[in-house]
């Protein structure tokens, strides 16, 4: 059988990560994305269980202590994880999964997980980040400066990805972005765990 293809997909804040994924899912039914944990309260819209796991600062630590993360950051002030068990049964079944999670996360996956393909979303410009986070107006002025302060830094790490891809207008970087998953799908590797 098969094994699953693992795609770390990373992005600061605001440059439409979320979106593209879930353009993605909706695109291509044998992708299936993984649901990390988080402490953050879930948004609007949002379902437990469907874009995250929520749960409290103890009962993550718990898991934390207890080895079930395969990466874990905290980011924004909230910590967030991605469980090795449901990672290691997905790919077992064949499935390819993405993983939507910050640099630092992705930094450890790939050193356990060396065949999987890292895509950084880019913003245009740190301007047109800002411009996307007011737009959405779910923050406050210093979690928007905050934000943009990370989304600098996290930016230096664009390098250390296989594929960038400059979400400059939606549908053409939806459409390269399948490409790439395409591309990848391709080649004779699965997400082989060291």
């Amino acid at each position: 059988m098969r094994k699953g293809s693992l795609f770390v997909i990373t992005a600061p804040s605001g440059a439409g990560k979320t979106s593209l994924i879930n353009a993605l899912l909706e695109d291509d039914p044998r992708l299936k994305l993984s649901v990390s944990y988080t402490t953050r309260a879930p948004r609007p819209g949002e379902r437990d269980g469907r874009e995250y796991h929520f749960v409290d600062e103890p009962t993550f630590l718990a898991m934390r202590s207890r080895g079930e993360f395969l990466e874990n950051a905290e980011v924004h002030g909230y910590r967030y994880g991605t469980s090795k068990r449901v990672i290691n049964e997905a790919l077992g079944r064949g499935e390819d999964l993405v993983l939507e999670i910050d640099w630092q996360g992705a930094r450890q996956v790939r050193a356990l997980y060396p065949d999987c393909v890292g895509i950084f979303i880019l913003p245009p410009s740190v301007a047109e980040l800002e411009r996307r986070m007011r737009a959405r107006g779910q923050d406050s002025e210093q979690v928007i400066r905050r934000r943009l302060e990370n989304a600098r830094d996290e930016l230096t790490h664009a390098g250390e990805f296989k594929y960038a891809i400059i979400n400059k207008d939606f549908n053409t970087a939806k459409d390269e972005l399948a490409e790439i998953i395409r591309k990848e799908r391709t080649k004779p590797h699965g997400a082989h765990h060291r």
